[in-house]
């Protein structure tokens, strides 16, 4: 049997792609209710009916199981780079793809509750600092081969670097998608408009 994306996943992978999404929302769940700092490996591997060694091999520590579509949304941000329509930017392709990414988390019932416990959990902060670090690298790659220039070019890195900082600024405003179509207009057009 085959997808759009190609092979279905036979059932050995179906069955660790399961396990790992009930152990990310087990870890979720607990660590809303009771705190991250509350909650230990073993608490999360007991929730999810798994054992510790199982937890490790889909999770390289209790952090990683806030943010368990790390890797999903670092290859997707390539993707709208790579993928993008015959003509289209790769600002344009990107701004269309972070401002679906932002509304729709917001549209997500348990949103502002993992916005909270990340924001507030120290070791969250600088585990999505980290994350965000390596999607950056991974980013400027893909802009670098869009432009035919070098990923360690200064303005490659500063693109991917500002366009990875957007929804964060934007995600704070009172209308995001607002804020994130004014950030995307200055990294077009630059700040000259405001006087500076």
């Amino acid at each position: 049997m085959t997808t759009a994306n190609g092979p279905a996943p036979g059932r050995r992978e179906r069955k660790k792609a399961q396990t790992r999404k009930a152990l990310a929302d087990a870890a979720l769940r607990l660590f809303l209710e009771r705190g991250y700092d509350r909650v230990s490996v073993k608490d999360v591997a007991e929730a999810a009916d798994v054992s510790v060694t199982t937890l490790f091999k889909h999770f390289s520590g209790k952090e990683a199981l806030v943010f368990d579509r790390d890797a999903e949304l670092g290859a997707a941000l390539v993707a709208a780079v790579r993928d993008r329509e015959a003509g289209r930017t790769v600002l344009d392709a990107l701004h269309e793809h972070l401002r679906e990414v932002l509304l729709s988390a917001r549209r997500a019932p348990e949103f502002r509750g993992f916005r909270e416990l990340v924001e507030t959990t120290p070791a969250l902060v600088e585990y999505a600092h980290r994350m965000w670090l390596r999607h950056e690298e991974a980013l400027a790659g893909a802009i670098a081969e869009a432009a035919g220039g070098a990923p360690d070019a200064v303005p490659v890195r500063a693109l991917a670097h500002y366009v990875l900082t957007a929804p964060r600024l934007a995600g704070g405003s009172r209308d995001p998608g607002r804020a994130l179509d004014e950030i995307f207009a200055h990294l077009r057009n630059g700040w000259s408009g405001l006087g500076l």
